[in-house]
């Protein structure tokens, strides 16, 4: 189904602002502050998780005031559906990944088979460390055993988009975290 811009729009003004651009901010800063004192003296690899990690990441990196390589793996469960099952690999990092500190950062944590996926194989490559952030822990029940070592901050478990997160594939570019309507 083709969403038209007012069908977007109307999702958009009904939606409800769980966390505004204030509050992400001042979770950026907190996670920047943990990671700094965690992995300023490794020379980091952060690898975005695309396309979710695309705008918590580059809001992240700006906080980090050492040096740090950047990359991105491109892994998903869900591609343009709300709900998936299968870890599709669509792209390798190109840098290396033997005995590297790395830094992983994607959008949401929300049952956490993507990030555990990743943080599995790329212990596998033969990393020093892997470390896992995220700018949204979802509140419920139904995770995996992992837990990321940086989070932002929690939020209900509901239909979450902008700030990295999308609906249909729009809204990735909001500076605010949303839930659609009633869910």
């Amino acid at each position: 189904m083709t969403n038209t811009i007012n069908e977007l729009n109307k999702i958009l003004d009904e939606a409800d602002c769980l966390v505004d651009e204030t509050k992400i901010n001042e979770a950026l800063d907190k996670m920047a502050s943990q990671i700094t004192a965690d992995l300023s003296d490794k020379l980091p690899l952060v690898l975005c998780v695309m396309n979710g990690g695309l705008i918590p990441t580059a809001a992240l990196i700006e906080r980090l005031n050492f040096p740090l390589e950047l990359d991105y793996i491109h892994a998903t469960r869900y591609g343009m559906e709300t709900e998936g099952t299968q870890l599709n690999w669509l792209s390798y990092p190109q840098t290396s990944l033997k005995n590297r500190h790395v830094l992983v950062v994607d959008d949401i944590f929300d049952q956490g088979h993507t990030l555990e996926a990743i943080q599995k194989w790329l212990e596998e490559q033969g990393t020093s460390s892997v470390h896992t952030a995220t700018i949204i822990n979802k509140l419920h029940d139904r995770k995996t055993n992992m837990q990321p070592d940086y989070v932002g901050t929690d939020v209900v478990d509901r239909f979450l988009f902008g700030y990295g997160m999308d609906y249909k594939g729009y809204f990735r570019n909001l500076k605010g975290i949303y839930a659609i309507k009633g869910s």
